[in-house]
C-alpha cells in the first residue's frame, strides 16, 4: 500500500481527462460487459459486476449505456465477445509493466501494444516475467468528511482490512481480495461514505528510479492507457513528489 496515493493523485487527473473524451466510458463500459459475462448480469448476485456498475455511475456514465454494457454479456443484440488478455513488459530502467486489456481482436491488441513499448523505450516480455512481482488486493477509497479517520481505521481493521493509509487523499484502505466486500460492507453499514472499491494490482515491492526514468515510464504508461483496448496499466516503481506535484498542478 504504501506509496499508493501518490499513483491514485495521478489516476484521478488522467480519470478527468479520459471523462472528457469519452474514453472513461469505453473503459468502464468493457468492464461492465466483462463482469456480466463471467458472473451473470445482476449486480445484487454478481460482486465483480457490482463494482463496475458502482465505478460507472460514480464516474456518471449514464443508466443506458451501462444497461447496454450489460445486455451484450447476456444475449442482447448489441452483444460482443470480448477477450481478457494481460501483457507483461518493462520500461525505462527495468520498471516492470503489467498491462490488463479487454478486446475483440487480439492480433490487433497485441500489435498495438508492443508498438507502444518499442516507441516509449520499454519491452514486451514473455508471459510470467513480470507478473509475480504483483499481488492481487482490494482498494476502497473513503471521502473526506466521512469521519474520523482514527475511527475509521480502527473500522476497517476490525472489519479485516489489511492496512489504512490515513495520511492519503482520500483516505485509502486495502483488503485481502476475498475481505474487499465483506469490509465494504462493514464500513457502509457503520455510515462512512465510500467514494469507490475495487479489485486491482499492486507492486509486491516497488523500486525506486530517477526523474527522468520516471517521467518516461508515465508517458510509456499513459500511451498504454490512451488505448482503447487497455483497461489498466501497473508499475512497479515508487512515485517521487515531483511527478506528483506536476500532476497536481497541470
Amino acid at each position: 500500500m504504501s506509496g499508493h496515493s501518490k499513483w491514485s493523485t495521478i489516476k484521478r487527473q488522467k480519470g478527468a481527462a479520459d471523462a472528457k473524451r469519452g474514453a472513461l466510458f469505453t473503459k468502464l463500459g468493457k468492464e461492465i460487459t466483462l463482469a456480466a459475462r463471467a458472473g451473470g448480469g445482476d449486480p445484487d448476485a454478481n460482486y465483480r459486476l457490482r463494482l463496475a456498475v458502482d465505478k460507472a455511475r460514480a464516474a456518471n456514465m449514464p443508466a443506458d449505456n451501462i444497461k447496454r454494457a450489460i445486455e451484450r454479456a447476456t444475449g442482447g443484440k448489441e452483444a460482443v465477445e470480448y477477450e481478457e488478455i494481460t501483457y507483461e513488459g518493462y520500461g525505462p530502467g527495468g520498471v516492470a509493466l503489467l498491462v490488463e486489456t479487454a478486446t475483440d481482436n487480439k492480433n490487433r491488441t497485441a500489435a498495438e501494444v508492443r508498438s507502444i513499448f518499442s516507441k516509449f523505450g520499454g519491452q514486451l516480455a514473455g508471459q510470467g516475467s513480470v507478473a509475480w512481482q504483483f499481488e492481487q488486493r482490494g482498494l476502497i477509497a473513503i471521502e473526506g468528511g466521512s469521519g474520523d479517520p482514527d475511527d475509521i481505521a480502527l473500522a476497517a481493521i476490525d472489519a479485516g482490512a489489511t492496512d489504512v493509509d490515513t495520511e492519503s487523499d482520500p483516505i485509502e484502505i486495502a483488503t485481502e481480495p476475498t475481505e474487499l466486500l465483506s469490509v465494504q460492507t462493514s464500513l457502509q453499514d457503520a455510515g462512512v461514505k465510500i467514494d469507490s472499491a475495487e479489485l486491482t494490482m499492486v507492486a509486491k515491492t516497488p523500486i525506486e528510479v530517477d526523474l527522468d526514468k520516471a517521467r518516461s515510464n508515465l508517458k510509456l504508461i499513459e500511451a498504454l492507457e490512451d488505448s482503447d483496448d487497455v483497461q489498466r496499466v501497473t508499475a512497479n516503481f515508487e512515485l517521487p513528489d515531483e511527478i506528483v506535484a506536476e500532476a497536481a498542478a497541470s
